[in-house]
């Protein structure tokens, strides 16, 4: 349990989270963008952080946990996705800089095309924020013996507070503080875990040899991390953070378009950092608890195991700031998505975009209780509206003759062939090679049949 040392390590953390993020912003654009002059370091930052969340730590630590080094193919998949999306569109959409990527899909196949992306990525985002409340929810649980609708609405409200004030500009200071820490904190376990046991050989017999080395070609097929689900993860992330909010909102608040880019190269390998060393460091915990009754708490126990009194504390604090900083970038994309396409006037103030911040917050709680179960299963499952995007996307940007019909076609047949892999083929029959190996090639052949055979007489260039 908790000492005073370590409640004093977590409230200090979060003191200064608190100073440096209360503080009021002066206007809509400072409160959506940041006024638009976010720095290299401070945009590595708040990208970092925007994706280092609790939902994706907890499951892929558990698969460290339970299957040893194989599961480094898990941090894998944002290496891979993060430098498409650095090769691809990080350039693109800083030239774009609007408010909300959905403006693209309007500007350049029409407005209710406009407003179904926009509706797709709002359900997207809100099956995201409640699985990041729900892994909260999770990780102070055992701390807290409340039920858990009024733990998860407690630390909702404390998320909510943190930021609710100065929008996104608030956001990147938090981020900045807690990408940091964050640096400091987790590359500490692997390193504890890895001088207590004497590197990967402290691992022998814990683990049977396969699963000791990282070889894609040698575990394509095992049985219980197969590297074909791992693959159809990073053609999945290539193929959805192209088009995603969160990250659209924070590259349109960069400098300029340098920054964008060499940001989210630097992301990608950092983030692929962090989850390795914890995956890693999960691996090792095997050989100190080797029943823990739920493996997705296995960071937890972890701090709690290896830390002394104090940084036990700033561990939680660590943890409960990587959700944090998701879930305030994911509602202030949802508040900017919402202004954009929606309501433009009603969100032209600031203390209107702090009402539907608010609303979005009671949305996620709601959802985390009600919808969320297998935390990440049901990530993965909140893609599916964002791959359906793809083909519209990336030949609005490259290919001049894609057409508005030929965009419709590909997003209503992306979103029907995710969800029909996932009703007939579920979770234990690996809906995911179906969906990405085989649908985004057919999302991409569709629209471009679509646009080749219903050209449009007029086309847009962007």
């Amino acid at each position: 349990m908790f000492s005073l040392l370590d409640v004093a390590g977590f409230f200090g953390v979060i003191a200064i989270i608190a100073a440096v993020s209360l503080r009021r912003s002066s206007g809509a654009n400072e409160y959506l963008m940041a006024n638009r002059q976010v720095g290299l370091f401070a945009l590595t930052a708040t990208l970092v952080m925007t994706e280092f969340n609790t939902s994706t730590l907890l499951a892929f630590s558990s698969m460290g946990y339970r299957f040893g080094v194989i599961a480094m193919g898990l941090p894998l998949v944002f290496l891979v996705g993060l430098a498409w999306y650095t090769l691809t569109v990080a350039r693109k959409w800083k030239r774009f800089n609007r408010l909300s990527v959905a403006e693209f899909f309007t500007e350049r196949y029409g407005r209710r095309l406009g407003s179904l992306v926009s509706a797709l990525l709002m359900v997207a985002m809100l099956g995201f924020s409640a699985t990041y409340v729900k892994s909260l929810t999770l990780i102070f649980a055992p701390l807290f013996i409340i039920n858990p609708w009024v733990l998860s609405f407690f630390i909702t409200l404390l998320v909510l507070l943190m930021t609710i004030m100065g929008g996104l500009k608030s956001i990147v200071r938090a981020d900045v503080i807690s990408f940091v820490i964050t640096l400091v904190l987790l590359p500490s376990l692997l390193f504890i875990a890895w001088n207590k046991y004497n590197g990967l050989v402290g691992l022998d017999g814990i683990f049977p040899a396969e699963q000791l080395t990282f070889s894609p070609i040698a575990q394509w097929n095992n049985p219980n991390l197969p590297f074909w689900f791992v693959t159809s993860l990073m053609v999945l992330t290539c193929f959805t953070y192209i088009a995603s909010p969160w990250y659209g909102q924070k590259i349109f608040a960069a400098k300029n378009e340098q920054v964008a880019l060499m940001s989210v190269a630097f992301a990608s390998v950092l983030i692929f950092v962090l989850y390795g060393c914890t995956v890693l460091a999960s691996a090792f915990f095997k050989i100190e608890q080797p029943t823990l009754a739920d493996a997705q708490m296995v960071v937890p126990e972890m701090i709690m195991a290896w830390l002394p009194s104090f940084w036990r504390g700033v561990g939680y604090a660590v943890l409960f700031m990587a959700a944090m900083t998701t879930l305030t970038g994911v509602w202030s994309a949802m508040v900017a998505m919402l202004k954009a396409d929606f309501m433009p006037s009603i969100l032209a103030n600031v203390p209107m975009q702090r009402f539907f911040v608010a609303i979005f917050a009671v949305i996620s709680w709601l959802g985390a209780n009600l919808l969320v179960d297998d935390i990440l299963n049901r990530l993965i499952l909140a893609n599916i509206p964002i791959a359906a995007l793809s083909f519209a996307l990336l030949a609005g940007f490259y290919w001049k003759r894609s057409s508005t019909i030929g965009a419709w076609i590909s997003v209503i047949f992306g979103v029907a062939w995710g969800v029909g892999c996932f009703i007939y083929f579920g979770d234990a029959g690996g809906y995911t090679w179906y969906w990405t190996i085989y649908g985004i090639p057919l999302i991409f052949i569709s629209g471009i049949l679509g646009s080749l055979f219903f050209p449009n007489k007029i086309i847009q260039k962007i």
